[in-house]
């Protein structure tokens, strides 16, 4: 607002004096067939991109239609009132200053055409375009524009555009996993199983939420190891001082011949405390980092989810659901400080009954015993179902590799049975060919524990590399060097590896619990009924990331059981 009033005592509307483009003070008026007033500069830029974009040219305000090319004169009144209001100083602010301009990761209006262009803060799916708030307000006041359909910007429109036929991207091909147009259907994808973007959006917000839940707890368990930690610090904090005491009380009671090796041994003790200290302080870094990470994470799903954007969710989130975990460290690191300090207490008993060439020969006994660092200990492998299912995982079946003769459950993706060929399974390269299994969509790299059910006459429970075979004849869970698999029918118990068989003995049932320690190189499959069995417990290293995998045969439905 102009801090000085007008001339004449005339209170002036500044919008009347302001380009509805560019937002600030005519710059050379010029008023176009309908009546409305821009910058010259303003109106040929618009015109300009009309021309390139729609071979026409129109108002950006009322959006009447001007063909051909109207020619632009000179609003003379309009500028010499401009240029008086100049001279009295009372526009010299522009008028919209609290719009915020546009910045380089920011979607521009489309109608701010001047080189200081505005944020836009909607889309029309109608108009494919942008607009700011000011720019907006006709969709809002124009009736012919109120039925238009408006999103909140989120990614600019042209990513939202179909690069072929220039459409908007509405539709969902699950054949290949792409977000097509209305008219990619009848061209190119033609045959193809398609959905629209709604409904697959539906599906992945399921996906979403178990996908969330899975950081979530492993949120949680991240923040309960920071504080175990935190307490072990200062644990080892306390016994560390401790055990330097003893080694002063200890030593003064020696005799002289022992002074030298007194001081030896308080400044070894110093240095394994700044040694260990310095190991856990940099394992509580590390867990505080991935705790950021996954907080983050978990923030940008909540707001994935919580988007009208249905393209914008599809593409996004394949990015979010990949785990941001780090795969190199250690679960629920533990210090021991009361151990090792036992062993240089128990030493320095003694040592007061021993004479100095005793002392001498034992010396090296007494570095090694001393102050071991910061160890970390594992937890110790669960026992019970409860246990166990504090490291349940989410899981889903991944269509894309999934045998044509599967038939996947859409909503939660975790039943699977055999069916006939159904005609939207068209090829894909990473499908299963020649055998009726389906992977999970999840790669696991840590502690993980799932189960699954099955009815009918055999099913394979397996774990593999994604890059597993999909086609030639060793493709098979447990044929190959990719995969473990441990077989279930109904009168047995085979484990398979690398084509070699194990049989094994068991309770039979339909209920399947598979335990993964990565880190440790541990896989085992357990019986379920009312109590767990342990089947099969293999030892091995793994140099990839596992997928869980279902095998199965003709009159085979298996599911991945909910654990969460």
């Amino acid at each position: 607002m102009a801090e000085n009033p007008p001339e004449h005592g005339v209170d002036l509307d500044q919008s009347q004096f302001c380009c509805s483009v560019c937002l600030d003070l005519f710059r050379e008026p010029v008023t176009v067939p309908c009546g409305h007033s821009y910058c010259r500069r303003c109106i040929e830029t618009c015109w300009q991109r009309d021309e390139e974009a729609e071979g026409r040219y129109s108002c950006p305000q009322c959006r009447e239609v001007f063909q051909p090319r109207p020619v632009l004169r000179k609003n003379i009144t309009l500028a010499e009132v401009v240029g008086k209001l100049k001279v009295m100083g009372t526009m010299e602010t522009p008028l919209f200053v609290e719009f915020t301009c546009a910045g380089p990761d920011d979607v521009a209006c489309d109608f701010c055409c001047e080189s200081r262009r505005h944020k836009a803060s909607m889309s029309c799916l109608t108009c494919l375009a942008s607009y700011c708030s000011f720019h907006l307000a006709s969709h809002y006041t124009v009736p012919a524009l109120e039925t238009h359909q408006l999103v909140s910007v989120t990614v600019p429109l042209k990513e939202k555009m179909c690069k072929k036929h220039k459409k908007l991207l509405e539709v969902y091909c699950q054949s290949d996993k792409r977000c097509i147009c209305y008219l990619c259907i009848i061209d190119e994808h033609r045959g193809h199983f398609t959905v629209p973007a709604s409904a697959e959006r539906a599906t992945e917000q399921i996906l979403l939420n178990m996908h969330q839940i899975g950081v979530q707890r492993s949120l949680q368990n991240r923040e309960n190891e920071l504080r175990e930690l935190g307490k072990a610090l200062e644990d080892f904090k306390v016994c560390s001082r401790t055990a330097v005491d003893n080694v002063d009380k200890t030593i003064n009671m020696l005799i002289s011949s022992i002074q030298m090796r007194r001081i030896l041994a308080k400044q070894m003790m110093d240095m394994r405390e700044k040694l260990a200290i310095a190991e856990a302080e940099k394992l509580q870094l590390q867990l505080q980092e991935e705790i950021t990470k996954l907080r983050k994470r978990n923030g940008d799903l909540q707001k994935l989810s919580l988007s009208s954007d249905h393209i914008h969710f599809i593409q996004t989130f394949p990015a979010l659901s990949t785990s941001c975990e780090s795969p190199d460290l250690p679960p629920g690191a533990v210090v021991r400080p009361r151990e090792s300090m036992a062993a240089a207490s128990r030493f320095l008993d003694d040592l007061k009954d021993k004479v100095d060439g005793i002392l001498e020969d034992s010396w090296s006994n007494f570095s090694a015993t001393a102050v071991s660092a910061v160890n970390v200990v594992l937890p110790p492998v669960p026992k019970t179902r409860e246990q166990f299912l504090l490291y349940g995982c989410v899981l889903t079946l991944d269509i894309q590799t999934a045998h044509k003769c599967l038939s996947i459950s859409k909503e939660q993706q975790r039943d699977v049975s055999v069916s006939r060929y159904t005609p939207y399974y068209v090829s894909r390269s990473d499908m299963f060919e020649s055998v009726k299994q389906v992977l999970c969509c999840e790669a696991l790299s840590e502690r993980c524990y799932w189960e699954v059910t099955w009815e009918g006459s055999f099913c394979a429970v397996a774990v593999a590399y994604k890059d597993i075979a999909r086609s030639s004849s060793d493709s098979e869970f447990g044929c190959n060097d990719k995969s473990w698999s441990l077989e279930c029918s109904k009168d047995s118990y085979v484990f398979r590896h690398r084509s070699q068989k194990k049989v094994l003995s068991g309770p039979l049932t339909s209920w399947i619990g598979v335990y993964l320690d990565y880190r440790s190189g541990t896989l085992a499959f357990y019986s379920i009924s009312k109590e767990m069995m342990l089947l099969h417990r293999e030892q091995t290293m793994f140099c990839k990331p596992l997928y869980p995998g279902l095998g199965l045969k003709d009159d085979v439905q298996a599911k991945l059981v909910k654990l969460w």
